[in-house]
């Protein structure tokens, strides 16, 4: 598996960028994680990386950046990749100079291509990689980015032009990645955004920012009809497209069916909705993390992501289509 994506995804590329303040590398992130300790991941535990690779019977993809100083790197990165640095979002200009943007994870796989070919030549790279999975969690920032702006901005370039950009530069990412032997996508799309509590704690009555939450729905429609259209165009690749908005709104809207009985605040951090001050070492945290949707005031525990990947592996329409994950990887 080859992951690319923002903080959602992170197994640890921030823990090697010097520059960056976007870390997760202190408690009490990772306290549910096995041997109890922070490992760059944004989360009490495993993130949806962790999850998909482990359901598909695959090793957890490593970070990228703790196998370019090994001697033996090809046998590394045939086991799979993560590329995903928190922060990152589709455009260059989201958290730019605190994270490995997306376009620069791009080059990161290329080098990974590059390597592959020169050790195994194009036809065992091609025949190893049609049959690898790419996963993209991507938007979310670009997404908060947009929605901090001033209003100012906001009547220069309207919700739906900014969409329109996201997608036109998402477009061009996917065919490079394409055109360096990926066919499998998975793509999870953007959660309700709007519900984070770093979005509630901004509102006196504690609700779902709307404008947030639009701004998540037309991105991922647009994001899914543009991998239709490359399924449409390449007819040896084929995709999976998760609806992470409608799914997670499930639990937010009927908590005790999937067994939550916190949906606004965070688990970990302090102040409002324990969303004023980001999850660090002097903050508190909620005993019981199995009944919180939110582990911070922007990532979900690792309860509600165990329960989002089951849908990815195995659900259907409408949260997952064409196919689950699991059809994408039996192809």
């Amino acid at each position: 598996m080859y992951v690319f994506g923002d903080s959602l995804a992170d197994v640890g590329n921030n823990d090697y960028l010097d520059f960056t303040l976007i870390k997760a590398d202190f408690p009490h992130n990772g306290m549910d994680y096995p041997g109890h300790m922070a490992t760059g991941r944004f989360s009490n535990g495993k993130n949806a990386a962790d999850f998909i690779a482990e359901k598909l019977g695959l090793p957890s993809s490593p970070p990228y950046l703790s196998i370019i100083y090994k001697s033996n790197k090809t046998d590394a990165f045939l086991q799979g990749v993560s590329f995903a640095s928190g922060g990152a979002g589709v455009l260059d200009s989201t958290n730019k100079d605190q994270c490995v943007t997306f376009s620069k994870q791009i080059d990161c796989y290329s080098s990974v291509y590059t390597t592959l070919v020169q050790q195994l030549g194009v036809v065992k790279t091609h025949n190893h990689l049609s049959k690898s999975i790419f996963s993209f969690i991507i938007g979310s920032n670009d997404i908060f980015s947009y929605s901090k702006s001033k209003p100012s901005s906001k009547t220069k370039v309207t919700p739906q032009q900014f969409v329109d950009s996201l997608v036109s530069t998402l477009q061009t990412q996917l065919q490079i990645l394409y055109n360096l032997g990926a066919r499998k996508f998975v793509f999870i799309g953007a959660g309700p955004t709007g519900c984070c509590p770093s979005q509630r704690a901004k509102s006196k009555t504690e609700d779902c920012n709307p404008e947030t939450n639009s701004l998540s729905v037309q991105y991922n429609n647009a994001a899914s009809n543009l991998l239709q259209e490359m399924k449409s165009n390449f007819s040896d690749m084929s995709y999976s497209f998760f609806d992470t908005f409608n799914a997670l709104l499930q639990y937010i809207r009927n908590p005790e069916t999937y067994g939550f009985t916190e949906v606004k605040a965070a688990c970990c951090g302090l102040g409002k909705m324990k969303a004023k001050v980001a999850c660090l070492p002097i903050s508190s945290y909620c005993p019981n993390r199995q009944t919180h949707i939110y582990w911070d005031s922007n990532h979900p525990t690792e309860a509600t992501v165990s329960l989002l990947t089951t849908t990815i592996i195995d659900g259907s329409h409408p949260y997952i289509f064409p196919v689950n994950l699991r059809q994408l990887s039996a192809l």
